[in-house]
């Protein structure tokens, strides 16, 4: 039986990243180490930290991880796309030229006998009324219609530095630190989610950049990701282990 990865948050290409050449490469060194003996590959949001595809022009950059994407789903790997906050301007592209299957919604699925919750997790249990218009704006078609009228030399250059803001007004460019069982909006979300559907195993979100692995009940337990970033963290599946790991150079994965 082959494995299942669950990844997410990578934000490729951030300006805020110093080190963004050298964090993709490793992404890739680790989806190219997992290529044979993954069955699929879930990819949970903000794997670039901006994305806008325009009807015969695609964003700069990500050469390496979309070719080995691609490879990928060529060789017969399910590679699943979750649409991030950073992520969601996708017309297309990555499901014609990467094979990938987009999701811009949550969604509940069957893997291997086990029934998996799978969200990038924004906008799930945040009652924060700016992020809610900032979500709402950003979904809009009118939105949509404003980029796809700018040059993308501009446009594309507003959404980075709209990112690259987003992440440095934070203390130290980070995500706030985990804020406990009953703060953390994502848990909250879940909890009253498994009121009214006790049959899900796993929840597994991405977004908030922090490694949170809780068991909630004796039967559903929550995942939040961390990212690619500095915890360069997944979680592999394969039927009977559910394994929340590190990728580390030169080590040998599960």
């Amino acid at each position: 039986m082959k494995y299942v990865y669950f990844l997410s948050d990578a934000h490729l290409g951030s300006w805020a990243i110093e080190h963004r050449r050298m964090q993709e490469r490793r992404l890739v060194r680790f989806l190219d180490s997992i290529k044979e003996k993954a069955a699929a590959v879930y990819l949970l949001g903000d794997m670039f930290d901006f994305w806008y595809e325009f009807k015969y022009v695609v964003p700069r950059g990500y050469t390496r991880f979309l070719g080995k994407i691609s490879e990928l789903t060529d060789l017969g790997v399910e590679v699943h796309y979750f649409t991030g906050n950073h992520d969601i301007w996708t017309f297309g592209y990555l499901e014609k030229e990467c094979g990938v299957i987009l999701h811009r919604q949550p969604m509940t699925t069957e893997i291997y006998g086990k029934v998996f919750y799978l969200a990038h997790g924004d906008g799930l249990g945040d009652p924060n009324k700016k992020f809610k218009f900032l979500r709402w704006l950003f979904h809009s078609k009118a939105c949509q219609f404003f980029l796809s009228t700018l040059h993308p030399r501009w446009s594309v250059w507003l959404g980075h530095t709209w990112a690259k803001h987003s992440r440095l007004k934070r203390p130290g460019g980070e995500e706030p630190a985990y804020m406990g069982e009953d703060r953390e909006h994502l848990i909250l979300y879940t909890k009253q989610y498994i009121q009214y559907h006790s049959n899900v195993d796993y929840f597994i979100y991405g977004h908030r950049h922090i490694d949170v692995d809780l068991q909630l009940t004796h039967k559903a337990r929550v995942v939040i990701l961390g990212d690619w970033i500095s915890h360069f963290s997944y979680v592999v599946f394969d039927g009977e282990h559910f394994l929340t790991q590190q990728y580390i150079e030169g080590e040998s994965q599960p």
